[in-house]
């Protein structure tokens, strides 16, 4: 196993962020002066192992290449699906000419204030693990399961009301081996090959690259990260990350 690889780093843009609900892509949101793909690309410029990026963009994104980014930047065509998007920049790299066990890092664009020092944390336990190592955080909050089903009634007025459609809380989830995943993840070259591959054979539904993995049951590494790397899902959040940047300069 090569523990001194190189970092091939990609952000995936193909997206726009349906649940963000704004007319423009969500990489495209102006925080600070700057979309959110671009402080994207800074933060992964702090980090002494990258020195390029590779964005993964849709066919139709006429913004991209307008835009000043703090790395050299090379381009891939992704897909209607996050891992097909994947599948095109993990193809880009190796066509450049990248080894099976050189790394590559996957960050989301809309996670612009992921901290420099979890970037290196995440690059340096994936160099000693045979399939790679994402960061996450430990589940503080208490988890429900809920449970939905409509009704007519009140149960406790007992007064008809309109029906409706309603989540109920069905259990509470133990939450002591429960994280949440961020980004970047970070993988060997060839096993994240393999891995597409099987999602594409195997028609597979898969929300990040990690559980592409966990499909074969290959351990990848949980490596703790701060809380100020959210992403911006909902507008809410965009307030939440203005004050994150602003307090990170």
């Amino acid at each position: 196993m090569n523990t001194t690889p190189h970092i091939h780093a990609m952000i995936v843009a193909a997206g726009r962020g349906s649940r963000f609900g704004a007319s423009v892509a969500k990489q495209y949101t102006l925080l600070q002066g700057q979309t959110l793909l671009q402080h994207s690309v800074a933060r992964l410029a702090c980090s002494d192992y990258i020195d390029k990026c590779l964005l993964v963009i849709a066919a139709n994104d006429t913004t991209a290449q307008t835009l000043d980014f703090a790395l050299p930047i090379d381009y891939a065509i992704g897909g209607a699906e996050r891992w097909q998007s994947v599948q095109a920049g993990v193809e880009a790299i190796s066509h450049s000419g990248a080894d099976d066990s050189d790394l590559v890092l996957i960050h989301d664009a809309a996670r612009p204030a992921v901290p420099s020092n979890d970037i290196d944390q995440v690059i340096e336990a994936a160099m000693t693990e045979l399939y790679g190592a994402i960061l996450a955080t430990p589940v503080a909050d208490t988890l429900k399961e809920s449970h939905i089903y409509s009704t007519a009634q009140s149960e406790l007025a007992n007064k008809p009301i309109s029906s409706s459609t309603y989540s109920y809380a069905k259990r509470t989830i133990d939450r002591s081996n429960m994280w949440q995943a961020q980004t970047p993840q970070v993988f060997r070259l060839g096993e994240l090959k393999r891995v597409l591959a099987y999602v594409r054979t195997h028609n597979l539904s898969i929300t990040d690259e990690a559980s592409a993995f966990e499909y074969l049951d290959l351990p990848i590494r949980l490596v703790s990260g701060s809380r100020q790397n959210i992403k911006l899902t909902y507008p809410d959040d965009a307030i939440f990350l203005a004050a994150i940047l602003k307090a990170q300069l």
